[in-house]
């Protein structure tokens, strides 16, 4: 019985391992360093270097379009969107708040944080009137712009950060929510988790089991399926290719995490997405030495491509996939 099972588990392997990828497509060339996507409808949307914004149009990929929102050279890591606008916040003091127009690519300023040491590592909406914005400070204090009713302000809040704890721009994703929680993953010498409690307004602090203790370590990237089960990847970015304590997941909701795959990845992650529709069971990541995917809710995982210079993706539907990194966009297409 058992030998049955065994042979049976390790065909389902063979058989959900056995993606192709179908085509992968760069659709747009630039001189510009891409660490934020939105994608809306037909059009994914960027923010990078240079203080450039613009979209592609995935079904007629000629229509793009892209504007500088100053004529300062900013860089701009983060990118999020409600029903109608677009908005960014660029990394360095001051931080300049954008609001685009979808249709028209008319911005405005909208806030500006003027502190010495704003540093915004992501940017996201949880549903049309709220919306949270993460920077590092000088005071070890937890500092995030809410966005709540059409009114900008600093979010209250007595959370102490750690020594040594800050968070990474790399891919505007170290922020996830449900309609119950936010979640923000930090790292450096300390990687924890915070989550706060919508109804309540409390934030929770919860201790990882990742790597962390030098300022390159701890958690770049989370997600979540639901308000239990989410996925955090990252590593060290000074040694790519270490990939132990890197990958772990929640049953939870962040309060406790099991180390995935350790010693057994493609190393340093920066962005991790759920597949839609999925529940949970399948993810992609990418660093920006490979692309991996995993069938079995992070616990093991299989580099599907060893295409470097990626380190932010999104899903667009349930084989695409539209990846974003060093002066390009690229579209990949999975055959299951």
């Amino acid at each position: 019985m058992k030998k049955t099972f065994s042979i049976l588990f390790l065909s389902l392997g063979l058989l959900v391992f056995s993606q192709q990828i179908e085509s992968f497509t760069t659709i747009l060339n630039d001189k510009i360093s891409i660490r934020a996507l939105e994608v809306d409808g037909d059009k994914v949307w960027y923010s990078g270097t240079d203080s450039k914004l613009g979209f592609v149009d995935l079904k007629k990929i000629k229509n793009q379009k892209q504007i500088r929102l100053s004529e300062l050279k900013l860089q701009f890591r983060t990118l999020a969107q409600d029903k109608d606008s677009l908005y960014a916040v660029n990394i360095e003091s001051p931080a300049y708040f954008y609001k685009i127009d979808k249709k028209n690519l008319k911005y405005q300023l909208v806030f500006t944080d003027m502190s010495k040491a704003a540093f915004y590592d992501a940017f996201h909406f949880v549903n049309e009137k709220l919306a949270f914005a993460f920077s590092d400070t000088d005071d070890n204090r937890l500092k995030l712009t809410r966005y709540k009713n059409g009114e900008w302000s600093f979010f209250e809040n007595k959370v102490k950060l750690n020594p040594g704890e800050a968070a990474f721009a790399a891919s505007n994703t170290n922020i996830a929510s449900t309609t119950k929680y936010l979640w923000i993953a930090t790292g450096g010498k300390s990687s924890r988790i915070l989550r706060l409690n919508f109804k309540t307004e409390e934030i929770e602090i919860f201790n990882t089991p990742f790597i962390q203790g030098e300022s390159s370590q701890g958690m770049y990237s989370i997600d979540f399926y639901d308000d239990k089960f989410g996925v955090a990847v990252g590593g060290d970015y000074t040694k790519q290719e270490a990939n132990v304590d890197n990958i772990a997941t929640t049953y939870d909701g962040g309060q406790t995490w099991q180390i995935r795959a350790s010693g057994k990845n493609a190393g340093y992650t920066t962005c991790v997405k759920i597949k839609p529709g999925s529940k949970g069971k399948e993810m992609i990541s990418v660093g920006d030495q490979h692309i991996s995917y995993s069938f079995d809710s992070g616990k093991t995982w299989k580099k599907i491509s060893d295409e470097k210079g990626f380190f932010v993706c999104r899903w667009i539907n349930g084989n695409t996939i539209v990846f974003a990194g060093k002066d390009r966009i690229s579209v990949m297409k999975l055959k299951f």
